[in-house]
């Protein structure tokens, strides 16, 4: 099992100040960076993921803006791959999926935001095409909802998408654990 490590749209917008702040997207963003590290140290593969909006109406990452950027906090160094995407689904539109074949890796760590958006897409697109995950629980983060007139909270958003993408589409665990993994 050859692993990749994929962080998904973690941008400037999503932290606080930002156009969509999400709630624990600091804490998430530390976590991710210890990934980041651990991939960087060992000499594997990684792939940066930037959402950058180009639907009329969109009102946040839009082109030319600074909350469009990667966050400070698990920046690309030179070299890395930065895939820019327009979708939820990191692989819809993008060249990951070639990326990755060529690297022969065929096991994603993936860490990122929204959870319940594009981890969520992303994740059920790498099983779908035949790559096994595991998601770093800690190393993502999302806001809350409202269906009618019910509120989900961004901990039960986030609870409930883990949850569902947990045993048959990846490995859930912490990004410690993950880390620790990578490292052995």
């Amino acid at each position: 099992m050859k692993p990749a490590l994929i962080i998904i749209d973690i941008q400037n917008d999503y932290f606080p100040g930002g156009k969509m702040e999400l709630e624990g997207s600091p804490e998430a963003s530390l976590q991710a960076a210890k990934l980041l590290e651990v991939f960087r140290t060992r000499g594997l593969p990684l792939v940066h993921i930037q959402h950058v909006s180009n639907r009329p109406g969109a009102s946040f990452f839009l082109p030319g803006t600074e909350g469009v950027n990667i966050h400070a906090n698990v920046a690309p160094r030179a070299g890395e791959t930065v895939l820019q995407k327009h979708f939820p689904n990191s692989f819809r539109g993008t060249t990951l999926l070639e990326h990755l074949r060529a690297l022969g890796a065929d096991h994603l760590v993936i860490a990122g935001m929204m959870t319940h958006m594009c981890v969520d897409a992303t994740t059920r697109a790498a099983f779908d095409l035949g790559l096994s995950c595991s998601l770093a629980h800690d190393a993502c983060a999302t806001r809350a909802l409202a269906f009618g007139d019910e509120r989900v909270p961004a901990a039960q958003v986030h609870a409930a998408f883990v949850a569902a993408l947990a045993g048959l589409y990846a490995k859930v665990q912490s990004a410690a654990a993950i880390a620790a993994e990578i490292a052995a």
